[in-house]
């Protein structure tokens, strides 16, 4: 790509955003854009996806960003013209081919571009865990794609015993140059995109890519009180970046299997225990597990069905500005399904005594 895109494109414009964007906003639009443009779910939008992602690499960082938002202004301040006999506006020589100033922002900007550090890709990848893990919190791993250098050509792409021939369009400098007056506008060769050679016959295990498939397992912790459908951001968990770069993001999308005897309630965990008609009516103690050990409650005497108890300090861990959740024991009452002569008749006696009638 030429670099006198700098001057035609705006990248704010490809993101959907304006020039005042935040970093945050700078990241989320290209995240929201790569994931509804990317070519392994969505054929045919490489060339949109390209140009995002060519977008927030100059401007997901501060110092391209920078230097961008300067070309960018100078061109249209129109501090990029001729100002008076052999001189640019703001004192550039351009007839003596004198920058100044500006000669070191180009150089920097367009001489050395290709070998600027590049951030790597962000990862997506799932994860299931268990009621408990979820509430507690959980370290644990998975396992995420990755590429090594081809273990049949060490990495260079060719076939073992053949080697490179000097691309004819460079020259082998892998960049082809574009003289504009007193600036040198330079891209990348689009024959050997950038390597200054061809393969002469392609490795067969890589096909020429020099990269074949393998996984790497990181190490992921999450926090307590992760619920079902959250995404985690884990930083530089992503893939690794090139030159120098820092490495990409990993997001984990966290699934919890439901579990058989307790739920979410924000941060309490509930449960429900069932206590027998004759118990809630006498008072009696009752033990109730928890996620931990079990603890004993008191049911009172007249506790009606639906009653919901709190066993402080039982829910979510504490994490953070986030306080200790509890554990929510709700009481659910047993019923006799059938009743012999006996207890029928001791029954009508107690509602006799009661003063209950029955219909």
């Amino acid at each position: 790509m030429a670099e006198r895109e700098w001057f035609d494109t705006d990248y704010y414009k490809v993101l959907g955003l304006t020039s005042s964007a935040t970093e945050k906003e700078i990241t989320r639009a290209y995240r929201k854009l790569a994931k509804e443009l990317h070519p392994d779910t969505h054929p045919g939008s490489e060339e949109k996806f390209k140009e995002v992602s060519v977008a927030y690499d100059v401007l997901g960082d501060k110092a391209k960003r920078k230097e961008y938002d300067e070309v960018r202004r100078l061109g249209a301040t129109g501090g990029i013209r001729p100002g008076g006999p052999g001189a640019g506006a703001g004192g550039f020589n351009f007839q003596s081919g004198d920058l100044g100033d500006l000669g070191d922002i180009f150089g920097g900007l367009f001489g050395q571009r290709r070998q600027r550090a590049q951030r790597g890709a962000d990862l997506e990848t799932s994860l299931h865990l268990g009621f408990r893990d979820a509430v507690k919190g959980v370290t644990t791993t998975v396992n995420l794609p990755s590429a090594n250098a081809c273990h049949t050509c060490g990495g260079n792409g060719a076939a073992p015993g053949t080697g490179f021939a000097t691309c004819e369009r460079c020259q082998g400098r892998g960049v082809l140059n574009d003289d504009q007056g007193p600036f040198a506008m330079s891209s990348v060769c689009p024959v050997c995109q950038g390597r200054g050679g061809r393969i002469v016959t392609p490795c067969p295990t890589c096909q020429g890519t020099g990269r074949e498939p393998s996984s790497r397992r990181v190490n992921v912790r999450l926090p307590a009180g992760v619920v079902d459908g959250q995404r985690i951001r884990l930083k530089a968990k992503g893939n690794p970046g090139t030159h120098g770069g820092p490495a990409g993001d990993l997001f984990v999308d966290v699934h919890v299997t439901p579990d058989a005897r307790f739920a979410r309630k924000a941060r309490n965990v509930t449960t429900i225990v069932k206590v027998p008609l004759t118990a809630v009516m006498l008072g009696t103690t009752i033990e109730v597990p928890t996620l931990d050990e079990p603890v004993t409650l008191k049911i009172a005497a007249g506790t009606q069905p639906g009653t919901t108890m709190r066993v402080r300090g039982r829910g979510v861990p504490a994490v953070g500005k986030h306080a200790a959740g509890d554990l929510l024991v709700t009481v659910s009452v047993t019923v006799p399904k059938k009743l012999n002569k006996e207890q029928r008749s001791l029954v009508e006696k107690l509602a006799t005594a009661l003063h209950e009638e029955i219909e």
